[in-house]
């Protein structure tokens, strides 16, 4: 088992699409260390047809290569250097753990009841992210980190919202509960593509919410280490731009899921370049 997601771990490093041009080139193995060792936690949750049980015990192992690594035993050369990279940077490793403590809560595809829920799930699959790369870029601060949570969630959200086309056929659905009700609504009505009105004045609920989340965390962008700031508002506006692309399908996204385009993406990285 362990061979297995070691070699999940390598091939996502190796192909990893995050750390971009549009940041200098000894920051971008870290940061594609990172994200890979997000990734196969997140495939782990996700992929394949194995129990809950089995997918928490592959997690449980995942965080032990963790620990293993950080106390100088790494099990290979993807662990070594991501703990080269944790002692480099001083990252914290509860910021790793907490990664896995939401991908342990999607290997049993639960449902959340309110929109707080909803919140607190963000705060373990999307908020380390950014508080890892604020100390990677050394510009860790109280301020900073409650503004890169808001960015973060709001990305995370709006992940939630372009994906539900895809997300509702593996029984995975982080609408709340009360979201469904206040609008006269069910998983099935969603899952079968019926009461597309209701769905519809649903999802703008939910894209207003994710807009002002963005809206509350956008100082980051002139706060961050400079070298942090381009890569950081290609981020923002590529996350900002799916919002806009929902908004343009009439927020009717439980058939079809909004995507940026390569050309696209390249203007946002020039917009982002130039700013």
């Amino acid at each position: 088992m362990a061979e297995n997601l070691l070699n999940l771990a390598h091939k996502h490093y190796e192909n990893f699409p995050v750390g971009s041009w549009l940041l200098p080139k000894k920051y971008r193995e870290p940061i594609h260390l990172i994200y890979a060792f997000a990734r196969v936690a997140d495939d782990i949750a996700d992929e394949g047809m194995q129990s809950p049980e089995v997918r928490i015990r592959q997690i449980d192992e995942w965080e032990q290569m963790l620990l293993q690594s950080t106390n100088g035993s790494a099990p290979d050369s993807f662990f070594r250097k991501l703990a080269e990279v944790i002692e480099q940077f001083g990252l914290p490793h509860s910021y790793f753990q907490d990664l896995l403590i939401a991908f342990r809560r999607d290997s049993a595809n639960p449902h959340y009841e309110t929109f707080n829920e909803v919140l607190d799930y963000c705060r373990y699959s999307a908020n380390p992210i950014g508080r890892l790369l604020l100390k990677l870029f050394n510009c860790s601060n109280d301020e900073n980190e409650q503004y890169s949570d808001k960015i973060c969630t709001a990305l995370q959200l709006t992940n939630f919202w372009q994906d539900i086309s895809v997300d509702t056929r593996r029984n995975r659905f982080y609408i709340a509960t009360t979201d469904l009700q206040r609008f006269d609504l069910t998983f099935s009505d969603i899952l079968r593509n019926e009461k597309r009105n209701e769905f519809r004045q649903m999802m703008k609920l939910q894209v207003e919410r994710t807009r002002r989340m963005f809206k509350e965390g956008e100082p980051l962008l002139s706060k961050v280490n400079p070298h942090f700031r381009k890569e950081l508002r290609f981020i923002y506006l590529g996350g900002s731009k799916i919002l806009d692309k929902i908004e343009l399908l009439d927020f009717d996204t439980s058939a079809v899921r909004p995507a940026l385009t390569k050309l696209g993406m390249l203007s946002l990285a020039a917009k982002s370049f130039i700013s």
